[in-house]
């Protein structure tokens, strides 16, 4: 191969390349931006109120009182946020005054976020049964954590991460097929869904319905 032919072969080598390169570029470029959820959420399969509950261990409503993050006791690279509630109202679960978890914070975006848990928040958790290593996380991931609000009039609201779209979406006919009956409270607000906040009570004892349900089987 002559001097000239191989110079030109490592050109187009080089432009080709180039191109390539620059087509990734424009590529993510034109990705929408979304919402900046904690990364492991982004990932998650879908899932209605009654996957969520069925997949848990604990469903719990209280008040945050502290948060801190920290290396794992046995994992120590591994950093964790743990989390402290006073407890109002266990739903499934053992019942205490306080209760404690420990979530993995794997990102530097999480560890900085503290994975969204700030101390005073109002919040009703859905959390899966805790692993060998004693690391939880809501079911769902952000599908499990509902804020909860106040509506005015001393009523409540609760919206979880994914402002409740798909919550419960073909719950109906899986309730029924349990021959699950509900509250009239429920049936509508399943019957009205929509994303956006939904009314704590009603979901509750929809929640506690299907708790009780289960226990029976």
């Amino acid at each position: 191969m002559t001097l000239t032919s191989c110079l030109a072969s490592k050109f187009h080598s080089t432009m080709r390349l180039q191109a390539c390169v620059t087509f990734m570029f424009c590529a993510f470029a034109m990705i929408p931006a979304t919402p900046a959820f904690p990364q492991s959420s982004a990932i998650t399969i879908p899932r209605n109120l009654g996957e969520l509950v069925g997949e848990s261990q604990t469903v719990v409503q209280g008040w945050v009182t502290s948060v801190a993050l920290e290396p794992h006791p046995q994992m120590k690279n591994l950093m964790t946020v743990v989390v402290t509630l006073r407890v109002e109202e266990t739903l499934k679960g053992n019942g205490a005054s306080t209760f404690t978890f420990r979530q993995a914070a794997i990102d530097f975006r999480d560890q900085r976020q503290a994975l969204g848990y700030r101390t005073g928040q109002h919040l009703l958790l859905v959390l899966i049964k805790p692993s060998a290593n004693g690391l939880t996380s809501p079911a769902g991931m952000e599908q499990g954590r509902f804020h909860i609000e106040s509506q005015g009039a001393a009523k409540l609201s609760a919206t979880n991460g994914l402002a409740n779209a798909g919550l419960f979406r073909g719950l109906e006919s899986q309730l029924k097929a349990k021959g699950l009956r509900i509250s009239p409270e429920s049936e509508e607000m399943i019957a009205n869904s929509k994303a956006g906040s939904v009314s704590l009570e009603p979901l509750k004892s929809l929640i506690r319905s299907m708790v009780a349900a289960d226990a029976t089987r």
